[in-house]
């Protein structure tokens, strides 16, 4: 079902590139350990720093979906990266604290497992402050990481707007009607006519507008938006979305009343039982225009 939102890195490619750099890291270290161990003159087995290492990624991946949702849940921008900054610092070390509990109980079963006992040399505070002080750079590293690439899809996506009024001239469209939209994508501005638009979605802050194959996000309530339109066009099918009734080509009944509405691009729109009725009487409305 199309959901409205921008084609996003899929969570599952995402985790799969994280774990390949992660684990080629952790095999990188481990032999690190062992050639310094030897040089030392110790004699290191490399299971044991496959340990460590291992543990210590396997934390770090099963925490990264979280600590994505954290990044989506209160996103970084100039206007309020000031009044976030101590959310992030709390949520380090609430991350710090959960990566060096699990690593360090995984590290204990795996030493068990194999028959041995796991010693750490150091006391629990000082290795909270050692391993905070090396995971808040992790942690800040995967955030800005996060932040970048959410920013250039945001770029590669582009973003609508209505068409200002000229300084010296009348607006270009009726603010009632417009029949045009400004769309800034890549620092190039494209206009998006209204009757391109084939349904619209409210999410959070933004309401995005389906045009071709693609998604725009525009700074408005579903509400506010409506008012705008044309109601004999663009017609409420659910309370979440706007749909453009010359775009449909179907409408597919539901159990318990709703309906699944079927777009000529192939996306699939939902139809909540309160305004189906009112929608197939806009589309018969519609007919004999």
């Amino acid at each position: 079902m199309a959901n409205g939102r921008a084609a996003r890195w899929r969570p599952g490619a995402r985790m799969l590139v994280w774990s390949v750099i992660l684990l080629t890291t952790a095999v990188a270290n481990a032999l690190v350990e062992v050639m310094d161990a030897g040089r030392r003159g110790e004699d290191l087995g490399l299971w044991q720093p496959m340990i460590w290492e291992l543990s210590s990624v396997t934390m770090i991946l099963l925490t990264l979906p979280v600590l994505w949702w954290g990044c989506q849940r209160w996103p970084l921008h100039a206007d309020t990266w000031k009044r976030r900054l101590p959310l992030y610092l709390l949520a380090s070390v609430a991350w710090s604290l959960v990566h060096v509990t699990g690593m360090m109980g995984l590290r204990h079963l795996a030493y068990a497992a194999l028959g041995y006992h796991y010693q750490d040399d150091a006391s629990w505070p000082v290795r909270l402050v050692y391993e905070y002080l090396k995971d808040v750079r992790a942690f800040f590293t995967f955030v800005a990481i996060e932040h970048f690439f959410s920013w250039f899809g945001r770029r590669r996506q582009g973003e609508a707007h209505l068409l200002a009024a000229p300084d010296d001239a009348p607006p270009v469209d009726a603010v009632e009607r417009p029949e045009r939209f400004l769309v800034r994508k890549l620092g190039r501005d494209f206009l998006v006519a209204t009757g391109d638009i084939e349904y619209a979605q409210a999410a959070g802050n933004y309401v995005n507008l389906r045009v071709r194959g693609h998604d725009y996000p525009l700074r408005s309530t579903m509400a506010a938006l409506e008012e705008r339109l044309d109601p004999a066009v663009f017609v409420r099918a659910h309370r979440s979305w706007l749909v453009n009734v010359r775009h449909l080509v179907s409408i597919e009944p539901l159990d318990g009343g709703e309906a699944l509405l079927h777009m000529d691009d192939g996306g699939r729109v939902p139809c909540s039982r309160r305004q189906l009725p009112s929608f197939r009487q806009a589309l018969a409305v519609q007919a004999t225009a």
